[in-house]
């Protein structure tokens, strides 16, 4: 997806409604959603191999033209006429948001099309050392594909990663890790609120059981990150930012770290923590922002 910001400030509010009148001071593009993560994952010094879906439209061209601009290929987006690209648009006075505007369909791909991005997939499957499943429910990631990725992915034995959405986690099920935010795994097990309210030890056990997974990072804002590991104590991470201005992209960050640092060698819990001082960085700024070598070189030392 392409993220379009409009940047300006707020001096008077509306005489024709209580709303705030933004002053247009500049605008700007980023990459978005998936394409966010293939930025992290470039900036953090590793190549992403990005498939997906985008619109036979402008906002398709300029979205490519900013993958290009990071060095990042978008040979492997499938454009389609029948959608548009998806596109938020964040209009943003004195860093504060004050209201984003959605474009998209997220309709499921016909057979036809789903079968040509699975072409796309199984080429670059054995090229690559990880793969990463940023799901946004945006229509592409079917059950019928997400296990056909998974178990082709196991073939080949690679770890898949995978950011979840939706209350349904059973589509991931055989995935290596997880990476759901604190709400979305206590959804994830329909429990209530209150059930899990201070100790969300039982979601994360819960889920590696039933899904067979390897691991799984619950994100839980400004309290940090929880590491559950199949048969290992669960391990607390400390949240690393200093202010929270913006989690726009932050869960984009912590996936994409997690990779490249699992893909260098790392192992789990050295992989959390720079995931988790990633994370940190990126909201302390406004708009959609990207973790970097040097920025986490920086926090490190």
């Amino acid at each position: 997806m392409l993220d379009r910001y409009w940047w300006g400030s707020v001096s008077r509010i509306s005489p024709e409604a209580p709303v705030p009148v933004v002053q247009l001071e500049k605008t700007s593009l980023a990459p978005g959603g998936a394409a966010n993560v293939a930025v992290n994952i470039a900036t953090l010094g590793a190549v992403p191999h990005l498939i997906g879906v985008v619109g036979d439209d402008d906002e398709g061209k300029y979205l490519s033209a900013a993958l290009n601009k990071t060095n990042i290929s978008s040979d492997l987006l499938l454009a389609l006429k029948e959608r548009p690209t998806t596109v938020k648009t964040r209009i943003v006075a004195h860093h504060q948001h004050v209201v984003r505007i959605d474009n998209e369909k997220t309709n499921f791909l016909t057979g036809d099309q789903e079968e040509t991005l699975w072409l796309s997939i199984e080429k670059e499957l054995n090229k690559s050392d990880l793969i990463l499943i940023s799901d946004y429910a945006k229509g592409l990631l079917s059950k019928n594909l997400l296990a056909r990725l998974i178990t082709k992915a196991k073939e080949y034995n690679k770890h898949v990663l995978v950011d979840p959405k939706g209350k349904d986690y059973t589509k991931y099920t055989g995935a290596t890790l997880l990476t759901p935010n604190r709400r979305e795994a206590i959804e994830a097990c329909h429990f209530e609120e209150h059930q899990v309210a201070e100790d969300i030890t039982i979601a994360g056990e819960t889920l590696i059981s039933e899904l067979k997974l390897e691991a799984l990072l619950i994100t839980q804002g400004e309290n940090g990150m929880t590491l559950f590991q199949k048969s290992e104590k669960p391990v607390h991470f400390q949240t690393k930012a200093r202010a929270v201005y913006d989690v726009t992209g932050a869960g984009d960050t912590v996936i994409a770290t997690l990779a490249v640092a699992l893909a260098a060698g790392a192992n789990l819990l050295q992989a959390a923590e720079l995931s988790n001082i990633s994370a940190g960085l990126v909201v302390e700024e406004v708009g959609t922002t990207t973790i970097n070598q040097e920025k986490l070189l920086k926090a490190l030392n």
